[in-house]
């Protein structure tokens, strides 16, 4: 970036029911650009993609970062049920008709991914073209549940079920927990700043921290009715995987050729789960060589 990414983006406002969604947009997007909708994980914000934005922006898109429920400026409903995967994507499909657009490209990563996975499935006519980034097709679920190596990578899910312990972790000292892991995954050194880590820190209060574990508990909650809710689709479809991420084997990469029947798999040698800050450069590239061609 050749600019500070706060002079790139202007920041909006659409709601979805009750909830208020706050979202940035590339402030130099022009009427009639393809969307890209860019949604983040983790415990992250719409400043994930800053590299993305500015990119993708640059090339000619009109990108679109949410603060997904929970998050960042948007509103934080109370309660577990607040987070099922159905009002999540509920949340993208009120944006897409708030953006004026019919059909998107939707980007997720992480949590994002899953809802962008579901949000395919749920609302595919919605869905132009779909790019997810280290996160699993939720049909593989079931495999992942009973291999002891990917359940030791995923033991803080478990521990995230727990009520105000998570909590506390999450929001100890300076947000010391995030800062650890944001300084210690990934493989490129400065794929984020002191000043980027301050960022999601400052934005981890405790409201979104018990909305961001709400996430975890909502959906692991839910037994064999998710199996039954999932649908094929032939969206064209892109995985990034970054095969050095700590949390998901690269065994997982693959989505079941079942559900999803057109897609390219990705791989990033040796970078982390972090991908689109470790390796931002690639991830531009590969997402501007597969996105909707511009005119």
């Amino acid at each position: 970036m050749t600019e500070p990414i706060d002079d790139l983006v202007v920041h909006r406002y659409a709601y979805s029911g009750r909830v208020r969604l706050h979202y940035v947009e590339n402030a130099s997007a022009r009427p009639g650009a393809p969307v890209v909708l860019l949604l983040h994980g983790f415990p992250e914000f719409w400043y994930a993609w800053r590299h993305q934005i500015a990119a993708l922006g640059e090339a000619g898109y009109r990108v679109v970062a949410p603060d997904l429920r929970g998050y960042g400026q948007s509103d934080k409903p109370k309660g577990v049920d607040a987070y099922q995967i159905e009002r999540l994507t509920d949340d993208v499909q009120a944006l897409i008709a708030a953006l004026g657009e019919a059909r998107v490209s939707v980007v997720g990563h992480d949590w994002g991914g899953l809802v962008a996975w579901w949000h395919a499935m749920r609302h595919r006519d919605s869905v132009r073209t779909l790019s997810v980034l280290n996160c699993p097709h939720p049909a593989h679920q079931d495999r992942m549940r009973s291999d002891l190596d990917q359940v030791r990578r995923s033991m803080y899910m478990l521990f995230f079920q727990l009520p105000k312990l998570p909590e506390r972790r999450l929001l100890r000292g300076d947000r010391d927990h995030v800062r650890t892991v944001l300084q210690s995954e990934p493989s490129t050194p400065g794929a984020f700043t002191d000043a980027d880590i301050d960022r999601y820190a400052a934005a981890l209060d405790p409201a979104s921290a018990t909305a961001a574990l709400n996430y975890y508990r909502a959906y692991l909650r839910r037994g064999g009715d998710l199996r039954t809710q999932l649908r094929p689709h032939d969206i064209p479809t892109q995985v990034i995987w970054a095969t050095g991420d700590v949390h998901l084997g690269s065994e997982y990469a693959n989505p079941p050729s079942r559900w999803v029947w057109d897609v390219r798999v990705e791989r990033l040698e040796g970078y982390s789960h972090w991908v689109q800050s470790d390796a931002a450069a690639e991830v531009n590239r590969r997402l501007l060589a597969f996105l909707p061609a511009l005119d």
